[in-house]
């Protein structure tokens, strides 16, 4: 039996409509040290997102610094980790060959073939394959004679090259960074590219492991049957993740190849809560206590209230936002609704529109392919500052 810690989405550095999460971030992060002497496992994976940012304040550096070293020298228990679409592969990558002296294994840059880390329990070996994040261009190097433009299809070179050397008699875990068709997405993920129209990525693909463990949504979740599962993130990272219990997975994988899980929840130092009410009701009600929860505010008031702000940030002094929500308002929210959905197309999608409110035309297929060409570059450029 193998007992593996499933968690991703750190996002450390993470600002939080204009708070910086480092402080809650290292509270939760004593829990996940607590959640190791309690469950005691076997081996740790992290799927990815370690950072909210190519280039990580310092404060997030020293975070991630304090975190490895205490797992190395107090635990020494085996790591895995991957890059996500947040992190720069080659700072993640500095120290990686030294770390695997300490069974600290980072792979943050996309290689092939993948050659995977192998632990031994009684009943034999357990290999794991790290993909970190990756564009279908990376696959594509290794793929010259082969169209490769989606994240689809070079999700499907990957996983065939992995497929030719499976043992099926021997058991085997997938960690990547991806979007699987059929997960629920929040606000505080960014958009993958989507080359060809979308980023998604068949979860048939991984009928073959044992356990995949996932990164980049970040709401816990089970993507078609158990054995596929997003973690989610470390803390709620926007208003729409409120409703969300946070919590990191404990698998155990047992001499057959079949699974249990447990998901362990984490308590934040301060929630991320939305309360909707009337102002006197909010501010005088029994049921509302004085919290130091990040709050998003919404008041149901018709008329004018002086100065609303700083009579509630006396009971409630972190609020992020307040909004009035009433009926002459539904335009706006109406209006709200389509940024939000403006928010989720692809810069692609985004230009399209732009250009066809000009021109009254539509972009031609080659200039399609040339500019999501030059977005695709872009992106590189960016991941790798």
């Amino acid at each position: 039996m193998v007992r593996i810690l499933h968690t991703a989405d750190w996002h450390l550095g993470k600002i939080v409509n204009g708070v910086h999460m480092t402080d809650d971030q290292s509270y939760v992060i004593e829990q996940f040290f607590q959640i190791i002497e309690d469950y005691k496992p076997d081996l740790i994976i992290n799927a990815g997102d370690i950072y909210d940012r190519a280039i990580p304040p310092k404060e997030a550096v020293d975070l991630l610094d304090q975190t490895l070293t205490r797992l190395m020298t107090d635990f020494k228990i085996p790591t895995l980790m991957i890059s996500g679409n947040h992190d720069s592969p080659d700072r993640l990558h500095f120290g990686s060959q030294l770390f695997r002296d300490h069974q600290l294994y980072i792979q943050s840059k996309f290689v092939l073939p993948i050659e995977p880390i192998t632990i031994y329990d009684r009943f034999g070996p357990v290999h794991f394959y790290l993909i970190p994040y990756f564009e279908p261009a990376d696959v594509q190097k290794y793929y010259p004679d082969e169209e490769i433009t989606t994240h689809q299809i070079a999700m499907e070179s990957v996983i065939q090259s992995i497929k030719e050397s499976l043992n099926p008699n021997e058991r085997h875990v997938c960690v990547a960074h991806a979007f699987l068709a059929g997960g629920m997405s929040s606000d505080s993920e960014d958009r993958l590219s989507m080359i060809g129209g979308s980023p998604y990525i068949e979860v048939s693909l991984f009928k073959d492991f044992n356990y995949v463990a996932l990164g980049h949504l970040h709401q816990p979740q089970k993507i078609s049957s158990d054995h596929i599962q997003y973690s989610g993130s470390l803390l709620k990272y926007s208003f729409s993740e409120a409703n969300q219990t946070k919590s990191m997975t404990i698998i155990e994988l047992d001499d057959q190849g079949e699974i249990s899980l447990e998901r362990i929840p984490l308590k934040p130092k301060h929630d991320l809560r939305v309360l909707t009410d009337y102002f006197d009701q909010l501010l005088n009600g029994p049921e509302y206590e004085a919290s130091e929860d990040y709050l998003h505010i919404q008041l149901l008031d018709d008329g004018q209230i002086l100065d609303p702000i700083t009579q509630l940030r006396k009971k409630f002094p972190n609020i992020l936002r307040l909004e009035k929500i009433t009926k002459q308002s539904a335009r706006g929210l109406n209006e709200l609704e389509r940024m939000k959905q403006r928010q989720k197309r692809s810069e692609l999608e985004l230009f399209e529109d732009f250009y066809f409110e000009l021109t009254d035309q539509r972009l031609t297929e080659k200039r399609k392919q040339m500019l999501q060409s030059v977005i695709n570059q872009i992106n590189q450029k960016e991941r790798e500052q």
